[in-house]
Formats: C-alpha cells, structure tokens, sequence
C-alpha cells in the first residue's frame, strides 16, 4: 500500500513509534541487558581500537583481550572500592549518633517540634528489618540481571565472527553496503562520543568536588567524589542528586551549618556550570542532540527500563536519531531531535568504499 499523504504517513510513524514503546515497556526484561551488553561491546570494542593505537607493540589480535582483561580489572577495582568504603561510611555514621540527634533537635526546633525524636527512636520506628527482604530481592534481581548482561556480553563476542556474513546477505548490492555500514559506524562512533563526554564531564564535576569536600574537611570526600563520578553518568539528575548527599553528611559531622551551606552552593554551583553549561554544548556539538530531546529521551527511557533506561536513554537517542533520519517518513523526527536541523550531518554518505562493519572484527585500528 502506497500512503500519498504526508499527513497520513506522518500518522503512521506517530503510532508505530506509540506501538514501539509499547514492545519496549512489555519486552523490558528482556531487552534491558541486552541492550547493555550491547553498549559494554560499544565500549570495549573503543578501548580495543584505542590500545592498538596508541600502544604500537601490542598485536592486533591482542587488542581485544587485553581490552576484555582490563575492563574485567577495572570494574572489580571500582567494586572492591565502593564496598570497602561503604563498610567504613556505615561504622562512622554509626559513630556519629549524638551528632545526628543534635541535627535533629535543630531541625525540630526550627519547625517548632517541642521534643524530637532521639536517633534511636527514630530507627526503631523507621524497623530496618522489616526492609531486608526487599533489599534481599533487590541484590538478587540486580545480581540475575548482572549475570544476564555478562552471558549476552559473551554471546555477542563469540557472534561476531559471523557478522560480516550476515551484513553481505543483508545488502547483496554494494552501494546499499556501503550506506548500511556508513550508518553502523556512525552509530558506533555516536556511543563512544558520548562515553568520552559523560566522562570528562564526570571528572569536571567530580574533580573539583573533591577539591572542595577536601578543604570543608568532609570525612570520605574520595568516596563522595567517586560516588559523584558515577552518578553523573546518569544525564541531568544523576549529577544533581550526587551534589546533595555530602552537604546533608556535613550536618552530621560538624556541629555548625556554615560547612554543610558552603559545600550545598559550591556542589550546586559546580554542577550547574557542568552539567547545564557545559555538557549540554558538548552534545550539541558532538552529539548533534538537542538539550530539550536529552531531557524527554531520559523521561520516556526512565519510565519505560528505569534506572538502566536512565543510563542509557542517550546512546538510545542518538540511535533512534541516526536511524530515523535514514527513512523519509520519520526524518521529521530526527530533524526535530538533532542539535542543528541536519541529523545525517557531515557524515550522511560515504567516503569511498567503507570497511567491513568494525564491531570487535579484526580492524581494531580504524581511528
């Protein structure tokens, strides 16, 4: 059937994009760490090409590997760090009791509580026990879904032998090739521009955090400043929520507000620089995503995976936005969701004759 109108055929995008998000939402279960295990291949197939560039006497057969083995290293590092540093954070906030029933009797008597609460009463009508069980469920559906990511992770490393195959079948005309892996590669590309920017932008609002934790003297200003980092993976809240934590800790460790309101402004001020400023032009820029699609793409993937959705609602963006773009029927909404008006940007068509699609395959040194 041959749709005329554009009216009509804008139509049918509107509700094959509603039905899409349907599937997503009922498929979630399923799609969520394959999707993750997808974007982990993204990063490890960079790292990859970035160790065979930049260190010459590594073999190019080894770049992988290595790559596996030192990612496989630095996860462990970061999840020996932030248990042992949360085993320590949780005897001193223990230890810091009598500061925090101070805190308390503050706030109480700011809001004209006559006799507030003592700490221990506090947790003893809070009854931590009786939430055990869902924090047991909790580690246990995120331990399955770890395990689910890794096995896919494995799978789509072992398939990728094939994939050049698959891609011939798929597009037998090599002009339709061409354009078919112009289109992967700048998908590719897209994902570890953004790792490269949620990154520095990390290190930006991290690093000086840290620096000024350290001068306010916060107990665990590293772990604050590295919990910080991660959190600032997630677009636009996750920084913001990250900055509130250490002033709110500063109440219970000094006896006067002055250090908690200082380290309060200077996270804030820290992060909106970074985080509405800056980052947002790096996208822009590199990314060609308009700041406005950031923040609905992080709504609509939050509501639909949570967390992981989150996490990941960028990368999706910026691949919905090169795939949208290559169809007339929804272009309009990638123009709509690009940074300039031109979503194919400099890199629409080919140059030349493309390699093979570079997915952990043996050319690991294309730049």
């Amino acid at each position: 059937m041959i749709v005329h109108s554009a009216v009509a055929r804008n139509a049918i995008v509107v509700v094959a994009v509603i039905l899409t998000g349907g599937a997503l939402l009922w498929g979630g279960a399923i799609l969520t760490p394959l999707v993750l295990a997808v974007f982990l291949l993204v990063m490890v197939d960079g790292f990859a090409r970035f160790l065979a560039r930049r260190v010459p006497f590594l073999p190019e057969w080894s770049a992988l590997p290595v790559a596996l083995g030192l990612s496989t290293m630095i996860f462990g590092l970061v999840v020996y760090t932030v248990v042992d540093n949360a085993a320590a954070f949780g005897a001193e906030l223990i230890a810091d009791a009598p500061r925090l029933q101070g805190v308390v009797a503050g706030v109480a008597g700011a809001v004209g509580v006559k006799v507030p609460p003592t700490a221990e009463e506090m947790i003893n009508q809070l009854n931590p026990t009786r939430y055990l069980g869902d924090v047991a469920r909790y580690l246990q559906t995120f331990g399955m879904g770890a395990l689910a990511v890794l096995i896919y992770l494995g799978f789509l490393i072992a398939s990728r032998q094939g994939f050049e195959k698959k891609v011939a079948s798929l597009f037998p005309d090599a002009h339709d090739r061409d354009n078919a892996t112009a289109v992967f590669v700048r998908i590719r590309n897209g994902l570890q521009r953004y790792l490269w920017i949620q990154t520095v932008g990390a290190l930006m609002i991290a690093a000086p955090a840290w620096a000024l934790m350290a001068v306010t003297r916060l107990d665990n200003a590293v772990f604050w400043a590295f919990f910080i980092f991660v959190a600032a993976y997630i677009p636009v809240i996750g920084g913001a929520i990250g900055t509130v934590l250490p002033p709110l800790f500063a109440l219970v460790q000094f006896p006067a507000y002055t250090p908690a309101l200082v380290l309060l402004i200077g996270l804030q001020a820290i992060m909106f620089v970074v985080g509405n400023v800056i980052q947002p032009k790096m996208q822009r820029d590199s990314l060609n995503i308009d700041p406005v699609a950031v923040l609905l793409s992080l709504a609509f993937w939050g509501a639909i995976w949570g967390l992981p959705g989150m996490f990941l609602s960028t990368p999706l963006t910026v691949t919905a936005i090169i795939i949208l773009a290559q169809f007339p029927g929804s272009r309009w909404i990638a123009v709509l969701m690009s940074g300039d008006g031109e979503p194919e940007g400099g890199a629409a068509r080919p140059r030349g004759r493309q390699a093979p699609l570079p997915l952990l395959t043996r050319d690991v040194t294309e730049a």
